[in-house]
């Protein structure tokens, strides 16, 4: 019998592999910061449309940290999104909110910054771009009602999360405009800290209640997995870890951990067990691209692939431009 059970068990696995077909998606981030940037970006958005994508996900940072939190700012970089032939998804990075306070940006509030993205990039259920993809937003659930850029979709077989984790250490002292960073966590850090882990758990849930065979994360801020590891309590990025750690050993499957803010383009597996060390052979980390280097990753999901998920880097060539 429980042979039995074991052989239906792989047949049926058999037969999600082959109903669900192989989807490709590009990824991107920390661009457009200079001007030969700016000016290449709706060339860059050009050559992904010329791939066959089922998406595309800028993982945060559409500006230079020196160019304007402006409404005029944000708007061109929505309407070159806007020029994706693909489901264009965004995540908010830290040059574009948390820093904002800045004199260099002309001193805007974060807060209201971030409520200014929500309103232009995250505005209804679907995402952005000239074919949009319907969206599972955290925003729908009345505790949590702010948050629309957390969002959640299925493609290719597999579970993708998109989580508000900035850089510059995460917002954790909360400058703002006109006032000293204070000493402590603050209000912002400490409301989005519980959406973010409870939009993470759920996120996993659901991937396991529906025998997902794998998981994508994606956030803006390098979470800093050296620091993390030799310095726990120092990290601002320290229990988003621990839970992410958790969660991809209790579900087993791949996970893949996608990330911009340190611009410096690489896959790794820097997360280890708590207790042996050992490295957690189901997670690996990508990181984007970044100004000054431009380019995305081509990445895919097959299930027939033991890794499921697997990515090209695709460096930007004007000499190709058509």
């Amino acid at each position: 019998m429980f042979k039995n059970v074991l052989v239906l068990i792989a047949a049926l696995g058999a037969m999600l592999v082959h109903a669900t077909p192989p989807v490709s998606f590009g990824l991107f981030s920390d661009t457009p910061y200079s001007h030969w940037e700016q000016e290449h970006f709706p060339d860059l958005i050009v050559q992904m449309n010329d791939a066959n994508l089922a998406f595309v996900v800028h993982v945060g940072d559409i500006k230079g940290g020196a160019a304007l939190c402006s409404d005029e700012t944000y708007r061109e970089v929505f309407n070159v999104f806007q020029q994706s032939a693909h489901p264009l998804i965004f995540v908010p990075g830290d040059n574009e909110w948390t820093d904002c306070h800045h004199r260099k940006n002309a001193a805007f509030d974060p807060l209201e910054r971030l409520e200014k993205l929500r309103g232009i990039f995250f505005a209804g259920d679907s995402s952005l771009g000239q074919r949009t993809l319907k969206l599972n937003r955290q925003s729908d659930q009345a505790a949590y009602a702010a948050f629309r850029e957390n969002a959640r979709w299925e493609a290719g077989g597999v579970l993708f999360v998109a989580i508000n984790l900035p850089g510059s250490k995460n917002n954790y002292f909360g400058t703002t405009l006109g006032t000293a960073a204070q000493e402590g966590p603050s209000a912002e850090f400490m409301q989005r800290s519980k959406a973010n882990a409870s939009w993470l758990s759920e996120a996993f849930a659901l991937a396991r209640r529906k025998n997902l065979p794998g998981v994508m994360v994606l956030v803006h801020a390098n979470p800093g997995f050296e620091i993390w590891r030799n310095n726990p309590n120092e990290s601002f990025y320290r229990d988003f870890l621990s839970q992410l750690r958790q969660e991809t050993q209790s579900f087993g499957g791949p996970v893949v951990l996608v990330h911009g803010d340190t611009h410096f383009q690489h896959i790794d597996q820097p997360m280890v067990d708590a207790t042996s060390g050992a490295v957690v052979k189901n997670f690996t980390r990508l990181e984007n691209f970044g100004s000054p280097f431009f380019g995305w990753i081509e990445a895919a999901v097959d299930l027939g692939n033991p890794k499921v998920f697997s990515f090209v880097p695709k460096v930007f060539r004007v000499d190709a431009l058509r």
